[in-house]
């Protein structure tokens, strides 16, 4: 019976660890694809505003976008803010990339995994 047992644990751990490893690449990729959305200068445009590491000619009107999870330890936060940032601060300058269709639903996904990676 203990061989039995022994399988089914080490079945068990090995689905952990493919799913565990399958996550993190698609979570690698949502990342990499968020990057491209919030980089783009004709879609998220992050870089005109904010400093990012590897962004080239950034902007200094808003903050720079470092140490994310500090800033944001509610990553549904940080995504609202990117959706309608003038529900938290009406006078914000930042515009309201979801609420004015400037970004579809998963965009505005893709540019928090990356934003909150950093």
């Amino acid at each position: 019976m203990k061989k039995v047992t022994s399988g089914i644990v080490s079945t068990a751990l090995i689905c952990c660890i493919s799913i565990i490893g399958s996550v993190s690449v698609a979570n690698a990729d949502a990342i990499a694809d968020g990057k491209k959305v919030a980089f783009d200068r004709k879609k998220g445009n992050c870089l005109a505003c904010h400093m990012i590491a590897d962004g080239s000619l950034p902007g200094n009107i808003g903050p720079p976008l470092v140490a994310m999870k500090a800033r944001f330890p509610d990553k549904a936060d940080l995504r609202a803010q990117i959706w309608d940032s003038t529900a938290a601060n009406p006078n914000t300058i930042m515009p309201p990339f979801g609420k004015n269709r400037i970004l579809s639903e998963k965009e505005v996904d893709l540019v928090t995994d990356f934003i909150y990676s950093l």
